[in-house]
């Protein structure tokens, strides 16, 4: 199947200073695609040159197929994005915003439609207050509306979280994950919430100083054979001689008199734990550190 993006090679740089380095990727149809890195490690950058708000030095960019080059105005009916936070006119409804914004595209959209997104967001039954009286998560809501209206394939989103509180961005997640599953949208979606692409995304990649450093199915690159479990215990002498000559040992890392460190399967915390319990061990805190931002943090720590 073609891919909905594939990047070959793209290179970029602003004043001699390279933001994005031999960069290749493909984003399946249908994906959420994480996008990954510190500040100024190459995401808005790649975004925009996927947008054609700016240009490669190097490389090629295709959409759909298609080179992007070849067909810009074409191939951008099928791309909606936010790319940082939308700008809106705050004095009037959120209906006449998607209104102007609809008649900005080169297709007559009819009301239906625009009906139809704002459900789509969960901003249906508000669609005639004034943007000015939104939340922030709201405001995004509708900036995704507003992308959405000329229903493109591709839905690129830069930092949608950004500035929401736990509330709006629990708000966005659904949306994001219901416009894959319910609305056969593809997401490409970047976040500095590490937490947030893990719940959300397929796949995803992870750029350093404008380098890609890993890519893949995020159930393969969080694999949990390889969770590391820490338990924290009542101090008790000898626990760790108990544990090496028990069926744990090959999974044991460290153990003092009052921390455990396992590396295991999740699966097996309830029996491990069951175990500890049986040899009198008090448990006081069981914490699992296998998650996206401690491999995050592993590959980007210089």
């Amino acid at each position: 199947m073609t891919p909905i993006v594939e990047i070959q090679h793209v290179t970029k740089s602003f004043k001699g200073v390279v933001r994005v380095s031999d960069l290749s990727f493909a984003i399946g149809k249908g994906d959420v695609y994480g996008f990954l890195g510190q500040n100024g490690a190459g995401k808005s950058t790649t975004m925009r040159m996927i947008l054609g708000l700016i240009f490669p030095d190097s490389g090629k960019i295709f959409i759909n197929g298609t080179e992007f080059n070849n067909s810009r105005r074409h191939l951008l009916r099928h791309v909606g994005a936010i790319i940082e936070r939308p700008d809106m006119y705050g004095y009037l409804s959120a209906w006449d915003n998607l209104k102007i914004f609809a008649a900005l595209t080169d297709t007559s959209i009819p009301a239906t439609r625009l009906h139809e997104v704002l459900e789509q967001v969960g901003l249906k039954g508000r669609e005639k207050d004034k943007v000015k009286t939104y939340s922030q998560g709201m405001k995004q809501r509708l900036g995704i509306a507003i992308a959405l209206v000329h229903q493109p394939d591709l839905l690129i989103l830069d930092e949608p979280t950004n500035g929401l509180d736990p509330q709006g961005i629990a708000e966005i997640r659904e949306l994001i994950r219901s416009l894959s599953k319910d609305h056969g949208k593809t997401v490409m979606v970047s976040s500095h919430l590490l937490y947030e692409i893990e719940q959300v995304a397929t796949r995803m990649l992870i750029l350093h100083k404008g380098n890609k450093i890993a890519e893949g199915l995020v159930g393969d690159l969080l694999n949990p054979n390889e969770m590391q479990v820490d338990v924290r215990i009542v101090p008790r002498e000898g626990v760790a001689a108990l544990i090496a000559a028990s069926g744990w040992a090959g999974q044991m890392v460290v153990a003092d008199n009052t921390l455990l460190t396992f590396r295991l399967n999740k699966e097996k915390i309830p029996a491990l734990a069951a175990w500890l319990v049986g040899q009198g061990i008090g448990i006081v805190e069981i914490r699992s550190k296998h998650s996206l931002e401690d491999y995050f943090l592993s590959l980007t720590n210089d």
